[in-house]
């Protein structure tokens, strides 16, 4: 029951199904195991959608997916009253090739696989009725598509945007998230409690963040009493992001450098540095579904 299925696995197709359209994928005996939606472009033929026969895969289908990916949201302790989460996240939802974060009234969506993208109307009806929520940003403009035979896509799908910013809290600190123009969606909300063990091993310690985008495992190990956070990262725009959060938390002890991470990590090495902390970002720790 891995939800996806390989061009390689594959004996034969029927018929010629386009880009996105529902299929059956059945076992050589002929037996059902699965609707999918195909992608011809793509080494991943056929991603899953269901592996119970009588489910339809039409807008219902779609408005239920969310719904339960909303309500196990709304049943984790943690994340109760979180204005800010991660509230799709693909196969984990049996969305496959849809992620969707949510940032209080605004959603944004990356639709990255073209089963997904097919069903882009179906399932921005669904994010809106099921989070009550009013804007809708689309962000499918990764690289990934191109591999399923998408053209990259960005901009408002419903609602109206008057910035491209917007502010969020996240364990009593307070962040800008450029949400049309940053990394993803964004910001990385699926990494919160990753941030937060950050936090709680910070004390007293000198801390290297790698790849530090806007700062925010840094800002979180500041906040938990780090004696400073050195933060690396070859994006000026993320980097001025970044100081901006940090003087929006009045924290100190951050040095904020743009430079080629790997580069800079054999100079660290030459001139042997030491740190007590290193955070790659993305981390090396657990992740996690919120």
């Amino acid at each position: 029951r891995h939800p996806w299925v390989f061009s390689g696995a594959i004996e034969r197709v029927a018929g010629e199904p386009a880009p996105g359209d529902s299929v059956v994928v059945c076992s050589s005996a002929g037996a059902f195991l699965a609707h999918a939606a195909y992608s011809p472009a793509s080494q991943i033929r056929a991603r899953v959608w269901s592996y119970d026969e009588a489910e339809a895969i039409d807008a219902g289908f779609f408005r239920r997916r969310v719904a339960a990916a909303v309500a196990l949201r709304r049943g984790i302790p943690g994340l109760r009253g979180a204005a800010s989460l991660r509230l799709v996240h693909g196969e984990s939802d049996g969305l496959p090739g849809l992620v969707v974060d949510r940032y209080g009234d605004t959603l944004v969506a990356q639709f990255l696989a073209a089963g997904a993208d097919a069903w882009r109307e179906a399932i921005a009806e669904a994010l809106l009725a099921e989070c009550e929520a009013t804007r809708l940003y689309e962000r499918s403009d990764a690289d990934v598509r191109a591999l399923e035979g998408l053209a990259p896509r960005s901009g408002p799908l419903r609602g109206a945007f008057a910035s491209a910013e917007l502010e969020i809290e996240e364990g009593g600190l307070r962040y800008v998230v450029d949400f049309a123009g940053g990394h993803k969606t964004g910001f990385y909300l699926d990494q919160r409690d990753n941030r937060q063990r950050c936090r709680e091993l910070a004390h007293r310690r000198e801390v290297l963040n790698c790849f530090c985008y806007t700062g925010g495992f840094s800002l979180a190990a500041l906040a938990g009493g780090a004696t400073s956070a050195l933060s690396i990262d070859s994006s000026a725009d993320a980097l001025a992001l970044a100081r901006r959060n940090a003087a929006l938390n009045r924290l100190e002890g951050a040095e904020w450098l743009e430079a080629d991470v790997f580069a800079h990590l054999r100079k660290l090495r030459d001139q042997a540095r030491q740190f007590d902390f290193i955070v790659l970002d993305p981390p090396k720790f657990a992740p996690t579904a919120a």
